[in-house]
Formats: C-alpha cells, structure tokens, sequence
C-alpha cells in the first residue's frame, strides 16, 4: 500500500512514528517546514529510515508552520493509496486539502486532539470548510472526535487512533521502587523527602504560575521541579514573592536525564490552560508515575481516571490543584496503586501499537 503522509514539522516523537509505520506500507512524508523556531536542536536530529521524508520549501508562517506550495506535486490521482493530512490548519494543508478536494482525490484527516472553539468567525467557518468532505477522520480522544464532528465529520467516518511517544521498551513493567528513587534523587540533588515534576516551557498556556502558587503550604519536605525551560523573571518573582523555598527550576534535560527525573519523583503535574495532546502526560505514566493535569488537556483527558491514574482539576483553579496533590501526595498506598494503574494505561499507548492501530484503519478504507 502507498501512503501519503501530510505534516507541518518532523518532531522527534512524529519521526520515530513514521519509522515504525514505514515497516507496514510504502510510506512518503512530506513536511512543510524543517523544525520549529521554539524547540531546542535536538529536533534537527531526525533520521528517516523506514519512509521517503521530504522537507518542502516555502515561506515561513509561524512556529512551527510554513505556505510550501511545493506541496502540490505530490496530489495526483492515482499517486498514492491512501493520502492522510495532519495539518489540515496550516497554510500548507489548506492548500493540500483545497487541491485534493478539486481533484476529486480522497484524503482523510488527522489530529492528535484538537479542542473546537464556539463556532464564530470567518476562522471557524474556514475551518468547517476545510473539514467537510473528507474520508475519514482520524482522532485520539472522544474529545478529538467532538471537535471533528463540530467542524464537518460524520460519525460513520470517526476512527481512534493511538498518540505514541514511546516504544514498547521504554514503558517500565513495574513501578520504580524507593530504592532505586533514593539513588536518583541523590544522583540528581533531589534531598526531600516527596518529589514532584512538571515538564515544559515556562509559556503562559502551560499554567505554571498556577502550580506555582498551589505549590504555598506544601511543607518544605516536598519539592517541586520545573524541568524543560528556563523561568522568566515573571516566575522568578512570583517564586520569591511566596517564599517557595522548595520550588526548584531545572532547565532543559536531554532524554535519558529527563528519564532520571520521572522515576525520581512521585507525582507529574501539568497546570496547562490548554494543551491539544500533551505527550509528556504519555511519558510521565510510562514511568509510573500517578499524573494531576486539567481538563483542557487532551491527553489528560485519555489518560487519567479521578482516584486510578490522578486527577483532572478545572484550568487556573488553585485550590482545586492544591488539594488535588496533597489528596495523592502524602498517601503512599494511594501513589503505590496509581503508579501500577499509570504503566498498565501507558503500555497501550507504543509507536508499536500505534502502527497496528493505523494500518487497521487503512486497511478498512
């Protein structure tokens, strides 16, 4: 089978995805922009070795978005079997799809786990424009299908599809016990006695000056650890100004430390006032780790089962994620129980699986 591919930039996670799917179909990727202007260089270190990559030329339109008109030679009838756009909401793939649909070509769509806004506006009615018609909608969460159904799908068109960003032996078979956290927290200078992660970049979506100030009235036998960014002096203040002793901001961490980090500490939080997956969700429970996000991000929403897996707090409620952390922080049969239920949810979610998983809805096209 021939497959088609559509993407904005080829992030690591979405590399290593095409990798393993290349290994099932004759698979072309084209990519409309090289890398992202905010992601660290470890994004050019992409290898495609189980599918034909091709990285367009065109003008740069935002972060990680281009217009590669370029595009265009790679929507004939008849070239490929299957066509799938993911980034039907980029100048690029508003052209692709604009061509697909005069040519008559089937496609179908893909999103990782979008969030439909109120339906207002010469945007959402672009938008609805350029979902309706398609062959098949490919979404992770029921979420994601809400936002397809929103903007043009029909539920005879729906199809779940797995969002990786692991393999299958980098999901831990059991939790981590105290110690091997008592060697890595002394590896890493972590001295309390309870240890709790966050991972990203210090952007007002991503909520951490929420944490930060749920993080007031946690004894200092509790530490929080910001990994992934450097603060800005916003958060600086706001740390000094609540006095949080045991608030401690990390910075960038290649992969296998931030390894070291998940299954050094107890407890992943992620405070995002908007997220449309969240792949650090997928990593933090492939370490056992119990996870306390909202209910604007969508992984959160696929992952975590209040009681189970963590729990899901409304965005920029304090309180609601204050209490939420100390219910699961200081109950150790509480941690034990939803670290089991975290990696047995985490072992579903492999570039292996996800592959399975695509090429069965392919196959049902």
């Amino acid at each position: 089978m021939k497959v088609l591919v559509l993407s904005n930039v080829p992030s690591p996670y979405f590399v290593d995805f095409m990798n393993e799917l290349g290994k099932f179909c004759d698979l072309t990727v084209v990519f409309e922009k090289k890398t992202s202007t905010i992601r660290d260089k470890s994004w050019l270190n992409f290898r495609f070795i189980n599918f034909k990559g091709v990285i367009l030329k065109g003008i740069p339109t935002g972060e990680a978005n281009a217009f590669s008109p370029g595009v265009r030679k790679f929507l004939k009838k008849g070239m490929f079997d299957q066509i799938i756009v993911t980034n039907m909401c980029t100048p690029t793939g508003m052209y692709a799809v604009s061509i697909l649909k005069r040519r008559k070509i089937p496609y179908m769509l893909q999103s990782e786990g979008g969030i439909a806004k109120d339906g207002k506006g010469w945007k959402e009615r672009l938008k609805k424009h350029i979902m309706r018609g398609a062959a098949g909608y490919l979404s992770t969460t029921k979420l994601g299908a809400e936002y397809f159904l929103q903007y043009g799908a029909t539920k005879d068109k729906l199809h779940k599809f797995i969002f990786p960003s692991l393999y299958d032996k980098e999901v831990l078979k059991e939790p981590v016990c105290m110690e091997e956290k008592r060697r890595l927290r002394e590896e890493l200078g972590i001295s309390e006695n309870k240890a709790i992660i966050s991972v990203g970049q210090f952007i007002y979506r991503k909520g951490f000056d929420v944490l930060l100030k749920a993080a007031e009235g946690f004894p200092e036998s509790v530490g929080f650890y910001f990994v992934g960014g450097e603060p800005t002096e916003e958060y600086l203040d706001l740390q000094r100004k609540l006095g949080l002793k045991n608030v401690h901001f990390i910075g960038f961490k290649n992969k296998e430390s931030l390894l070291k980090y998940y299954r050094a500490a107890d407890l992943f939080v992620l405070p995002t006032r908007e997220d449309t997956w969240g792949l650090v969700i997928n990593e933090a429970m492939a370490q056992g780790l119990p996870v306390i996000t909202t209910t604007r991000c969508v992984a959160g929403t696929e992952f975590v089962q209040d009681g189970e897996t963590g729990y899901l707090v409304p965005p920029d409620d304090v309180g609601a994620l204050h209490d939420a952390m100390e219910k699961v922080i200081f109950d150790n049969a509480l941690l034990e129980k939803m670290s089991e239920n975290s990696l047995k949810k985490a072992q579903g979610y492999t570039f292996e699986k996800a592959a399975a998983r695509h090429m069965e809805i392919l196959n049902e096209r």
